[in-house]
């Protein structure tokens, strides 16, 4: 086994260069006479703008433009555009109104930008905010979703009649209502999945760069798609060559979603470069960061689960109402809808299942993918009324997961909404859960804490997520001439350590030394295509472009081999980082095949050694697992204490396991988050972000964090990648909530609380409120 190769827990190579300082990030960069812009936003959440005079700001000290909404389309610009459209059950388009960068006569969340100032230092186009005057209509408003779908609200779009953006059903529904109308019994429930600030640790921004002679943008930003961003932008805002707009990302602090949506300030930056031939850059401050990043979740749910006499799942109903915000963003109408049913029925067998979901137009922030993107939902849905279930029935929700979840020998199992899950073991993941949390001795920790006037309860839930986004992934290796590699990749890190992991696939593959391999990502000069981060998809999808690439990379590098050693490229073998002659005891090493690959005798064309790859799933893999949480409630405050968590967790092949348990702990921290801490409130009459600050909005701590056993299933392999990888990146986002709602719920009786779980709340059901 190599040091550095695949399973090993090698440490973060990236690491270093954060904790020192050295990372480089975009507001790290100030190219020569770099502008700075600001937004100007609306303080009302519903209103016509009735008239923008921004004369005197353009006069303003430092100044060099001020640009409003109408702007864009007296320029010839396009709107801002969503990634995919749905339609609806009756085959129309879901409605899609137009959501230009600026406001253009009307706003429709506080926040919304109405004006762009760019200026010689931030500080001067910051100023130069109070000379715009600005005279607002103000309009009734709504903030949630289903007063904002009945009869007599206020309505946002002349677009979208009655404020539906689409109504949207998978599934065959008559099967599923006869199994509802024919069940034993029907567990139901209705809950919320409260809405989220996604919060990364680097805020979001935008620096670009035009060249008036050659007509080209390069534009940078804490972004996860830099491919994404240049098709859209280019193709359909800017209507120019996508050729002609570079994209380039940084490193980024975090994206969880939140950065792999357009934002109007990544199109501003663009069109004030190309206005006034000069870089302009804008970044977020922390503030504002909370006023008009997307945001997640915001969903009210009615579930029904159909059980027959021997308990058995019969039949999913699912209805959606989703906060789909103001506008719809770049993956909105996707999250609710395709990305929650790409996993729904979860790892039971259940034969029929019908979903379907209304998007509503709200006085709020667009909603977008956090961390999970409809996963999470799903499963907190499905294990929440699973629970419900069980205690309507009068039985144990283990032994009841147990009668349903899918058996080995119906794997394949074709789920009933159409998804091909191809392996897991089920049962045996959640029995090894189980096992780990001590399950058995929860009894004497129960009266532990009873004995220190605490209430104890435990909670369990199972989860299957699937790898999803683009189905193709890119990379490419460069040999230098004295033996250094250049790995580049279409996909981006956002803190998951591709540097590291993919590193490691290359020095297993090549046996290269692994600290002479350099890594390129998220740049659209430096790969042909590339899809950047999200769903779960980068080791599945990069990483079997990597194996590609090396593979051609060898081929090469044996006939060359070949040549050094006077013998046919057939009789050559690579093995421990040389090739070698088979049979024999002569060899060469990579340092000598690369400079025989440079040799000046060689023609251009053959001069050099590299290898690239493009590489298409066989289908998406589905991760899947068991998390089980145990909490202590002081009842005299209402306070919750996470103290344990177990996680088991089948990710295919485990490339480092030290990444992939920060990987979980981040994810189980998050859902602790939602099910907790963070509730993002908007007043009801104002519409105003009540939540705006970190004093006003709670994110968990370090102090927050329960004593955790992360533990890997690796006994399920799955043929969807040649390394049978599954996906890692949101497993705890997607189980921990469930788990620990379910575990206050039978710490204090309950039949079901909604997130966030604050000490009020906690404290008035322990009081039977």
């Amino acid at each position: 086994m190599m040091k550095f190769g695949i399973g090993q827990a090698v440490t973060r190579v990236e690491d270093r260069r954060f904790t020192t300082g050295l990372g480089n990030y975009l507001d790290d960069a100030a190219p020569e006479g770099c502008l700075h812009g600001f937004v100007v936003r609306a303080p009302v959440a519903h209103a016509r703008l009735r008239s923008i005079d921004v004369g005197a700001a353009r006069a303003a000290p430092g100044v060099r433009a001020v640009y409003v909404g109408q702007d864009w389309p007296d320029a010839g610009l396009k709107p801002i555009p969503i990634r995919a459209a749905l339609e609806n059950v009756d085959g129309t388009p879901l409605a899609v109104p137009p959501r230009w960068p600026l406001a253009i006569g009307r706003v429709r969340h506080a926040g919304e930008g109405v004006a762009f100032i760019v200026a010689e230092s931030r500080r001067a186009a910051e100023d130069a905010t109070d000379l715009v005057e600005a005279d607002y209509d103000e309009l009734d408003v709504v903030t949630d979703s289903v007063a904002a779908l009945g009869d007599g609200a206020p309505l946002l779009h002349e677009e979208a009649r009655g404020n539906r953006a689409f109504h949207w059903s998978k599934g065959e529904r008559a099967p599923v209502e006869k199994a509802l109308a024919e069940a034993a019994h029907v567990a139901e429930l209705r809950l919320v999945n409260n809405r989220i600030v996604i919060n990364p640790m680097e805020p979001r921004g935008a620096l670009c760069l035009y060249d008036a002679d050659s007509g080209a943008f390069t534009l940078s930003g804490s972004i996860q798609n830099v491919f994404m961003f240049r098709t859209l932008l280019a193709e359909q805002i800017f209507g120019i060559d996508p050729a002609k707009l570079r994209v380039v990302a940084y490193d980024v602090g975090g994206g969880f979603g939140g950065k792999n949506q357009i934002q109007p300030e990544h199109a501003l930056v663009m069109h004030a470069a190309r206005d006034l031939a000069a870089p302009v850059k804008w970044v977020s401050d922390r503030a504002e960061g909370f006023l008009t990043d997307g945001q997640g979740r915001d969903q009210q749910t009615r579930v029904r689960l159909a059980l027959d006499k021997d308990h058995r799942f019969t039949g999913l109903y699912v209805e959606t109402t989703a906060n789909l915000g103001a506008y719809l963003s770049t993956n909105g109408p996707v999250v609710p809808t395709g990305a929650t049913a790409s996993v729904l029925g979860g790892a039971y067998d259940i034969p029929s299942v019908y979903t379907e979901v209304r998007g509503a137009f709200t006085n709020t922030v667009p909603t977008d993918a956090y961390r999970g993107a409809g996963r999470p939902e799903a499963c907190y849905l499905l294990e929440r009324v699973v629970e419900i279930a069980a205690a309507d029935l009068g039985v144990d929700s283990i032994e009841l997961r147990r009668r349903n979840l899918i058996r080995p020998e119906k794997l394949p199992y074709r789920a009933s909404l159409g998804h091909l899950i191809d392996s897991g073991g089920f049962e045996d993941l959640m029995d090894r859960a189980i096992a780990n949390a001590d399950w058995d001795g929860f009894e004497a920790r129960k009266a532990q804490s009873a004995a220190r006037g605490r209430i104890r309860g435990r909670g369990l839930a199972c989860y299957l997520e699937a790898t999803l986004g683009v189905p193709n992934e890119y990379a490419r290796i460069d040999f230098d001439a004295d033996g250094g590699v250049t790995l580049s990749v279409g996909t981006q890190s956002n803190g998951q350590s591709h540097e590291t992991t993919f590193a490691q696939i290359v020095h297993e593959k090549l046996g290269v030394d692994f600290h002479r391999i350099r890594f390129r990502q998220s740049d659209t000069a430096a790969t042909p295509l590339g899809n950047g981060h999200g769903g779960s998809r980068s080791l599945q999808l990069a990483g079997s472009a990597i194996l590609g690439a090396s593979d051609k990379v060898i081929e090469k590098a044996k006939a060359l081999a070949g040549e050094l050693l006077e013998a046919a490229a057939a009789d050559i073998e690579l093995r421990d980082g040389a090739f070698r002659v088979v049979g024999t005891d002569r060899s060469v090493g990579w340092d000598a095949v690369a400079e025989a690959a440079f040799a000046a005798g060689r023609s251009e064309s053959d001069r050099g050694l590299s290898g690239d790859d493009e590489y298409t799933r066989a289908g998406n893999a589905y991760p899947n697992g068991c998390h089980i949480a145990e909490v202590e409630i002081d009842p005299e405050t209402g306070l919750i204490d996470v103290v344990d968590y177990t996680a088991v967790d089948d990710f295919g092949r485990i490339v480092n396991p030290l990444v992939v348990r920060g990987q979980v702990m981040g994810g189980i921290v998050q859902g602790l988050g939602q099910a907790v801490l963070e509730h993002t409130v908007y007043d009801t009459e104002t519409a105003q972000l009540v939540s705006g600050t970190f004093m006003d909005y709670a994110m968990p701590r370090a102090d927050h964090l329960p004593a955790t056993r992360i533990d890997f299933y690796e006994d399920a392999p799955t043929e969807t990648s040649p390394m049978g990888v599954k996906g890692c990146g949101e497993a705890g986002t997607i189980a921990g909530s469930p788990a620990i709602v379910s575990a206050v719920c039978n710490a204090l009786g309950l039949r079901h609380i909604d997130m966030p779980l604050t000490p009020e709340k906690v404290w008035a059901a322990a009081r039977g409120r």
